[in-house]
């Protein structure tokens, strides 16, 4: 896959350039409708946003990460408790964390909270009878489970989690030798910043979040701040659907949406890209073309149906990935630091722009070489 994107970073380069001039694909920075249009109301806010977008959206990007730590400590087992494996950025993860314990040589367990509170209680319990190693916390509030954390940090077992806090790396209250993310107010500026760039500085937007989760209610509220500060781009609806039951509710609440503000509606944002998944159909049965508006951002977590959709111009233009396999790997990395008795890495991953001019036809975003770096400093 980083090979395609390797060999066709010229020609995507080439298109990116293209279509940004003609202002009317719908991965460009600059849209059609605003084209020898009146001067926005915010022009210090849109250059900064258009300049920021275009670095996001820079397919170049090597890795930056950990190059020198310990060599691979043998027989480990992990316990990856998941918040719900029908999230594509949770079960993205569990994937990467499986892959990297393959080549480490560790064993690996992933039990599925099932997206309920009472569920991924009794995942983690699971998890502690297993006695592992060390437990993910993949996609949940650790104050959800704190007798189980309790639990683990008494029996002296790392845990690390994904999306866990609101800030990468260690934590102290809870407890947690790392939590592995991209910074939230990162991801939450570039995906508003796109928006602003994308229609000059003018929209309608519709913010989809799942309120019950600190991490993406954060990051929400974030996008909305960054929003308020191009005076013509209107939120039109902040909308809590908890993403577990994104796909029961979303078609109806897109389907009202749609009939309260018609064309009003110009841009979307999302806290996960899920939710342009069950979006779509709704948005179809309204007439609507897959290319057209609402262009829609997912601020992660960049699943490969998400990629699908992009390419195909289907009902979502953008997202802003959070490199799922890397991450993954990072866990397992950061594990091996725990095990030898070193800190954690403090590598924090960039914010990445994914659009349908610059994807090269990719499903996924990883920096170049990390599978590489991480196995040479392993030994593996």
């Amino acid at each position: 896959m980083h090979s395609t994107r390797r060999a066709t970073a010229a020609a995507v380069t080439l298109l990116f350039a293209a279509t940004t001039l003609a202002g009317c694909d719908s991965g460009s920075t600059t849209d059609a409708s605003t084209v020898g249009a009146r001067k926005p109301g915010c022009p210090a806010v849109l250059a900064e946003a258009k300049q920021a977008v275009k670095e996001a959206e820079n397919i170049n990007a090597p890795w930056g990460g950990p190059t020198t730590g310990p060599k691979a400590v043998p027989g480990r087992t992990i316990a990856y408790v998941a918040q719900t494996m029908t999230n594509p950025g949770v079960s993205g993860v569990a994937k990467g964390v499986q892959e990297a314990a393959k080549v480490i040589g560790w064993d690996v367990r992933t039990i599925d909270g099932q997206g309920t509170p009472a569920g991924i209680r009794e995942a983690f319990d699971e998890a502690l009878a297993l006695k592992p190693s060390g437990i993910v916390i993949g996609g949940f509030d650790p104050k959800s489970v704190t007798r189980q954390v309790q639990q683990a940090n008494a029996a002296g077992i790392p845990l690390i989690g994904w999306h866990a806090t609101a800030t990468p790396g260690p934590s102290a209250r809870p407890k947690l030798f790392s939590n592995v993310t991209t910074r939230v107010e990162d991801v939450a500026r570039i995906s508003a910043d796109w928006i602003i760039a994308r229609s000059g500085g003018r929209a309608g937007v519709v913010l989809f979040t799942d309120a019950s989760i600190p991490f993406a209610k954060r990051k929400s509220d974030l996008i909305k701040k960054q929003l308020a500060t191009c005076p013509e781009v209107e939120l039109l609806s902040y909308e809590d659907i908890p993403i577990p039951q994104a796909g029961s509710r979303t078609v109806d609440r897109v389907a009202a949406l749609r009939s309260r503000f018609g064309d009003r509606w110009s841009y979307s944002a999302a806290i996960n890209d899920l939710y342009f998944d069950h979006a779509a159909p709704a948005l179809r049965a309204a007439g609507h073309q897959g290319g057209g508006p609402p262009y829609n951002i997912g601020a992660g977590d960049g699943d490969p149906s998400a990629f699908e959709r992009i390419n195909g111009r289907q009902f979502q233009s953008a997202t802003v990935p959070e490199p799922l396999s890397e991450q993954g790997w990072q866990i397992v990395d950061e594990f091996n630091r725990a095990f030898a008795g070193e800190p954690a890495s403090a590598y924090v991953a960039p914010v990445h722009i994914t659009t349908a001019a610059n994807s090269g036809g990719a499903l996924s975003w990883d920096s170049e070489g990390y599978r590489q770096a991480y196995r040479k400093i392993w030994d593996k």
